[in-house]
């Protein structure tokens, strides 16, 4: 059983396809999964990211700082230049510039952990990256957000940073604290956390695709291209950064996978939560989450494909 569930979930670009193309064809059969279905959607996600971690996870930040560093760096400095410049030179109409920089300022997803697995990467320290980075976000991604979309439209930082500590840091605390309190129901959960968050993640995005349907048709070659851009430059230049740095392939990996994977989910909330006058802002962070897991899942398999020399 437990094999068949990691299966299914690694299947998430599959599912995510299947899922937002289902919305295109028939527009209505996800929609009503909006407003707080999305928000408590992703304070689930982040409740399980939370039950597979332990304090000694954040321990195992002094083992490896550099590599650490340089991953939570390069996601908070290489995606968010990332998502201007690529705003700035495909002269993106307002509502997808903001939306796109919102998604360049999130943190790492929890689905570079799998990518990262099946890469035959340094999972350990994509873990440790994701627990970091999603932490840090509560801060970083409203300030980022509001310092460079807000030539765009205005930005809340302060409700953002309000947001993201509701819907992040609450939930991974409370996972952490049932896993070390109660380990038995916190591993009942973790064999099958993976799947439920790949499909709450295919329902909040196919639910945004099915909102945004008209303008996703009329506007699909140029959002395509956006988030193609902007998650092929995070893990081409977290790779190169890394290569560097002279880490070896395993970590070099991992902080390459860690750079161009972000949290779609949580940019889509921020979205939906703060710019609800301007629904399509949420629009990019949907195709932003099948561009990268399609992206970093042919990714891992070439890498897979090659092995690990060191």
């Amino acid at each position: 059983m437990n094999f068949l569930l990691a299966r299914s979930a690694n299947l998430f670009p599959v599912w995510l396809l299947i899922f937002c193309g289902l919305e295109l064809v028939e527009s209505g059969i996800f929609t009503w999964f909006s407003g707080q279905w999305i928000v408590g959607a992703l304070m689930l996600i982040m409740l399980g990211m939370g039950l597979t971690l332990e304090p000694a996870d954040f321990r195992a930040v002094a083992k490896m700082p550099g590599a650490v560093l340089a991953g939570f760096i390069g996601q908070y400095t290489i995606m968010p230049i990332a998502g201007w410049t690529t705003a700035k030179m495909l002269g993106l109409p307002s509502d997808f510039a903001v939306g796109l920089i919102l998604v360049a300022c999130a943190p790492g997803g929890t689905a570079s952990n799998v990518v990262t697995y099946i890469a035959r990467a340094n999972v350990a320290l994509s873990v440790v990256m994701t627990s970091c980075a999603t932490l840090a976000a509560v801060v970083v991604t409203p300030w980022l957000t509001q310092l460079l979309a807000g030539a765009y439209l205005p930005v809340d930082g302060w409700g953002m940073f309000l947001t993201t500590l509701q819907v992040v840091l609450g939930p991974v605390a409370l996972g952490v604290f049932l896993n070390r309190r109660l380990p038995r129901v916190a591993a009942s959960f973790v064999n099958w956390g993976p799947l439920v968050s790949v499909v709450l993640i295919c329902m909040i995005c196919a639910s945004i695709v099915g909102q945004g349907r008209e303008a996703i048709l009329q506007h699909i070659g140029v959002l395509a291209l956006a988030v193609g851009m902007l998650h092929g430059f995070g893990f081409f230049l977290g790779w190169l950064a890394a290569w560097a740095l002279g880490f070896k392939p395993p970590e070099a990996r991992a902080i390459s996978i860690e750079v161009g994977m972000q949290n779609s989910g949580l940019a889509a909330v921020l979205a939906k939560a703060h710019f609800a006058a301007n629904p399509l802002t949420a629009v990019p962070a949907a195709l932003s989450s099948v561009a990268h897991s399609l992206i970093g899942s042919c990714l891992a398999a070439y890498w897979r494909a090659r092995g690990v020399r060191n």
